[in-house]
């Protein structure tokens, strides 16, 4: 498994990353010991969590993920052997059931957020801890058309990097990251931190697959120029880029068939025929889809680490066989002719 420094850091991390959002919802206790120690038995030493986990989110599996990996971390001993990422959930007037309803990032809600981490993962310390989305409104999660609000009433982002700087400054924090952020709120992260003498951003944690390209137009170049690699999440689109929705199937265990209001994005007019189509390319040079599209992500020039995700251990040992596979000049090309015949199609609907 190939290491890769994290950012500007001394912490090294696999390229390959276990993300843990499925645990206490599809997965079992029992499941989640099984998927963690295969990563961590074959190479993988970076773990990826967040407070208000399991997904969907619901009141009733909110830090249920973080309590069953700091079951495993407690049982294991293996503490200072793993690189263990989790996040603080940032306004949603939704989250009635997190601290106390709409959370927000300023210094009280981080220092909350981060003592409930803590006390669940079994740890004094987070490795690498990341703002889980803006909490100004902005444009996350797939959306368009940016609206500004002027009357918006947000945290300033310098009030959410001196909270964490805080954190890092008491040792309850190594690092810190960003996720679901625009190229503005990057960049934001990285001038105040340089102004005003905080920590700098490791890190930045967004959507990317052979679907969704578009951190490729603003963001990847930030990533390059400022040494800060992406944590792809979503290579496979949801499980859409595994192949096993194709021809209309719906398996009764997949999270699209169960949830398809939360994970339908990747299942739209224009993601589908591009998803045959790279179906057919992965098995033109005998490999799985899957397989294709991690080994693709992988060499990308601004990838930090591609966090997978797995409701069973065979899903995760295919994505992991992925990390040894060497994509041909051919197949490089043959995804990018069709990316520019059918460009971003998830944005298709």
């Amino acid at each position: 498994m190939k290491m890769k420094q994290l950012g500007h850091s001394d912490i090294k991390v696999s390229e390959l990353c276990l993300g843990t959002m499925t645990f206490g919802e599809q997965n079992t206790v029992e499941d989640a010991f099984e998927q963690l120690d295969y990563a961590v038995g074959n190479g993988i030493n970076f773990i990826d969590t967040a407070e208000m986990y399991s997904v969907p989110v619901k009141p009733d599996t909110y830090t249920l993920t973080e309590d069953i990996l700091g079951r495993w971390i407690a049982q294991r001993k293996n503490r200072d052997s793993i690189v263990l990422a989790t996040k603080a959930a940032s306004a949603d007037e939704r989250l009635t059931w997190v601290r106390g309803g709409n959370p927000r990032l300023n210094k009280e809600h981080i220092s909350k957020a981060i003592e409930g981490s803590l006390q669940r993962l079994n740890t004094d310390y987070i490795d690498l801890y990341q703002l889980h989305w803006p909490e100004r409104k902005t444009n996350t999660f797939g959306e368009l058309d940016f609206e500004y609000d002027g009357d918006d009433e947000t945290t300033p982002i310098l009030e959410s990097l001196q909270a964490v700087a805080e954190l890092v400054a008491a040792g309850k924090v190594r690092q810190i990251g960003i996720s679901n952020e625009t190229p503005w709120g990057f960049m934001e992260y990285l001038r105040l931190a340089e102004k005003y003498d905080l920590p700098r951003v490791v890190s930045i944690q967004n959507p990317y697959n052979m679907l969704n390209r578009t951190y490729e137009v603003g963001l990847s170049e930030i990533s390059i120029r400022e040494n800060v690699g992406l944590m792809c999440y979503g290579i496979l689109g949801s499980g859409a880029l595994s192949g096993k929705y194709l021809s209309g199937a719906k398996p009764k265990d997949g999270r699209i068939t169960l949830w398809p209001e939360y994970f339908n994005r990747y299942m739209s007019k224009g993601a589908v025929p591009a998803t045959e189509k790279y179906a057919k390319l992965a098995q033109k040079h005998d490999m799985s889809l899957t397989q294709m599209a991690v080994a693709w992500g992988l060499s990308r020039p601004f990838m930090l680490s591609i966090i997978l995700g797995a409701t069973k251990i065979s899903q995760l040992q295919e994505q992991v066989s992925a990390a040894d596979i060497h994509l041909s000049e051919e197949l490089q090309q043959g995804i990018l002719e069709i990316h520019q015949q059918l460009p971003n199609p998830y944005l298709i609907k």
